[in-house]
């Protein structure tokens, strides 16, 4: 169910500050300041276009962004961002924002911002009835989350390729794990920035997602066929990369050789937040699934 969240006014983050918070929106003309930040600090790419933006804030089902903005004068000089994500933890639907975007200008760098506006975050979710916030932080965001913010580091995903598929995935509940349904996953594959595809195999639904690297494919694998409709009948493409945790399937009976850690680019790492006390303090990492379509990296 999506969750309305009351609209703040601009404030101050502090006396005699520069910066003014506001909440993040949705609307067209913030989205074209996203995606004006958003390149400029990382670089062009398909995911911080303002169509990608739309459907990522503002189309969700679950609800629209969660997220804090700093402005100087009618500058904007940083954005942090979460959104709505379905996640089911200890066998219950919660409510869960999964940590996005954030990026500050270079010109306002260096003076707090993200910290500050991680802090305005939460405190609006909280307030919200928003239960947690995780995400997948590489080696250089990871300290700040966990030191600054409160965020367990839960582990490090498994990051390997996969020859064989699972026949299914074991009948028990994790911990900490997607709750896709039709409407949710309808959405998720409606990604502009890339194509996916799906297909039925035997008794799990796997997705497909093309990577940077041609010929290689990202792929997910979730239990029973909650998937939209009729899905293509395609050869299933080796090879295909694994991000993720996923403890009710036997790595072993898959055929996966795990990336050696030299040469991975970054280690991603699985963090974790709660909000109020109707969730754990921590997550049991042995108990936790997570596969990309969960954080979003493709």
């Amino acid at each position: 169910m999506a969750i309305a969240i009351e609209v703040w006014c601009d404030r101050p983050m502090q006396q005699d500050s520069p910066f003014h918070l506001r909440r993040a929106e949705a609307t067209p003309g913030a989205l074209q300041g996203y995606s004006r930040l958003l390149s400029s600090v990382f670089g062009d790419g398909p995911g911080f276009t303002t169509a990608a933006l739309a459907w990522r804030y503002g189309a969700n089902p679950l609800g629209q962004v969660v997220g804090t903005d700093a402005w100087a004068g009618d500058s904007l000089a940083a954005h942090y961002a979460t959104c709505p994500a379905p996640i089911s933890l200890e066998g219950r639907r919660v409510k869960a924002l999964l940590s996005l975007n954030t990026a500050t200008h270079p010109e306002h760098q260096g003076q707090g911002l993200f910290t500050r506006l991680a802090e305005a975050t939460f405190e609006t979710a909280s307030a919200a009835g928003f239960d947690l916030v995780f995400g997948v932080a590489n080696a250089n965001s990871t300290p700040g989350f966990v030191r600054r913010l409160g965020f367990q580091l839960v582990a490090p995903l498994a990051a390997g390729v996969m020859f064989r598929l699972p026949p299914a995935l074991a009948d028990e509940t994790a911990q900490f794990m997607g709750a896709w349904h039709a409407e949710s996953l309808a959405w998720r594959l409606a990604n502009p920035a890339t194509t996916y595809r799906t297909r039925h195999v035997r008794e799990t639904t796997v997705v497909l997602a093309p990577t940077h690297l041609p010929g290689l494919n990202c792929v997910a694998i979730l239990p029973g066929q909650p998937g939209p409709g009729e899905m293509a009948s395609f050869i299933l493409p080796l090879p295909r990369l694994y991000l993720g945790l996923e403890p009710r399937m036997a790595f072993s009976d898959t055929g996966f050789i795990a990336i050696p850690e030299q040469l991975r680019p970054s280690p991603l790492n699985l963090i974790y937040k709660p909000l109020n006390s109707t969730v754990p303090e921590r997550l049991k990492a042995e108990e936790v699934s997570i596969s990309f379509l969960d954080f979003d990296p493709y």
